[in-house]
């Protein structure tokens, strides 16, 4: 008995260690992750020129505590940090050394920007620490092979400027077009991608340009002088605050050209609202996500559990505000790639999890159009849909469209 009792008692052993070696293999952590919780870092402009972004993390923020009420991520919790920068790149970068030494997030999660996100890059890069899901459609963040921990999230700008190329060459192959744009990365890569669009035309059909620094108080100025170009075709690469303030000039102008809107700045509530929507009425755009004003969407499922959220953890903000929807919709993306991650909360593997996505739905994304990244594809959506402001509400038209941008090295 006492050979058989040793013996069981041995396997019992190697059970128990067999057990407790996979678990020690499974729960593998990197600064920021421990049994009980993960530690997110954000930045955000909650002051500033581009303020009215704040809101996206104001609603993550709200999102990931729903998410700890209803128990966690694999059973921990998210310690959700978000710092404003002001829309400054100095302070940026300030604020990700601070979250990576001092706070010791596991990742820094749709920080916002272009400017912002291009100062930090190579320090994120650097430490390996996960820039996941920028909150900018530079075509840049697609570059795996140069800056494997930078990922974007939202449709490229190149892309989305392609389609509205496209769109003109159709409906004005003729247009002279004027061109408002903010003076940095992201309104130089929204214009290349306008300019390759528009192809060997391009040249003859863009008659004026205005870029505008955002430490300016207003685009007037440049909006008189692409009015007296002579354009039929505006293209609006604008900030929310810019963006209300070129659509109210416009109006006050009486200039009634064809009005492109870039996304970024196609909210009702934060720059059509405040712009007037008697100004607002014909303005076209391009959009991924559903938006809460479409009626068309109200019995929908998605936008019924976004609307449940919204009245249960952020009662205080628009709904017509698209950005709330925005900072939902990825909050929800990052929560898939940490469950993915189970107990391996390495950096390694949740940038490994965030390229390992396929035809993921976060809920509020246009029928047709998921989410799908592989390690040589950092693009998670890739197609967007055009509309046109009527009434109080976006009007979809035509069919969903994708493009290819002309590479991610900028």
């Amino acid at each position: 008995m006492r050979p058989a009792s040793w013996r069981a008692a041995m396997v019992s052993a190697l059970i128990v260690m067999t057990i407790g070696g996979f678990a020690f293999a499974a729960g593998q952590y990197d600064p920021g992750a421990t049994d009980t919780s993960i530690k997110i870092g954000n930045i955000m402009p909650y002051s500033g020129p581009a303020s009215a972004y704040g809101v996206i993390g104001r609603v993550e923020a709200a999102y990931f505590h729903k998410v700890n009420v209803d128990g966690g991520i694999n059973g921990r919790k998210i310690d959700f940090i978000s710092y404003d920068d002001s829309y400054s790149p100095p302070k940026a970068v300030e604020q990700a050394r601070k979250l990576v030494e001092d706070d010791r997030v596991l990742l820094i999660f749709n920080s916002l920007g272009t400017p912002s996100n291009t100062a930090i890059r190579p320090y994120m890069n650097q430490k390996k620490v996960p820039q996941l899901f920028v909150a900018s459609g530079a075509t840049k963040w697609n570059d795996p092979k140069h800056f494997p921990w930078t990922m974007g999230w939202q449709p490229s700008y190149q892309v989305e400027a392609g389609i509205y190329a496209k769109y003109i060459l159709k409906q004005k192959p003729d247009a002279k077009i004027a061109v408002l744009y903010q003076n940095d990365d992201y309104g130089k890569d929204y214009l290349k991608g306008l300019e390759d669009g528009l192809g060997d035309k391009g040249k003859s059909m863009i008659v004026a340009e205005q870029g505008y620094d955002v430490s300016e108080p207003t685009v007037s100025s440049q909006m008189v002088n692409l009015q007296a170009s002579g354009a039929d075709v505006f293209v609006d690469i604008a900030t929310p605050k810019f963006a209300a303030q070129s659509i109210q000039k416009a109006y006050e102008l009486k200039w009634h050209p064809m009005f492109i809107l870039n996304n970024v700045s196609a909210s009702v509530g934060s720059v059509l609202k405040p712009a007037g929507f008697d100004a607002s009425q014909g303005i076209i755009s391009a959009t991924y996500l559903k938006d809460s004003t479409d009626p068309e969407w109200k019995t929908s499922a998605d936008m019924k559990a976004w609307n449940v959220f919204m009245d249960k953890y952020a009662a205080s903000y628009d709904k017509s505000d698209a950005f709330t929807g925005y900072g939902y919709a990825i909050a929800r993306t990052m929560v898939q790639v940490l469950k993915q991650c189970g107990n391996d909360l390495t950096r390694a593997n949740v940038m490994k999890q965030a390229a390992n996505l396929k035809d993921f739905d976060p809920g509020l994304l246009l029928p047709g159009i998921r989410i799908n990244t592989s390690p040589t594809d950092f693009a998670p959506i890739r197609q967007l849909q055009l509309m046109s402001f009527k009434g109080q509400t976006w009007q979809r038209f035509g069919p969903v469209m994708s493009g290819e941008a002309s590479g991610g090295q900028g």
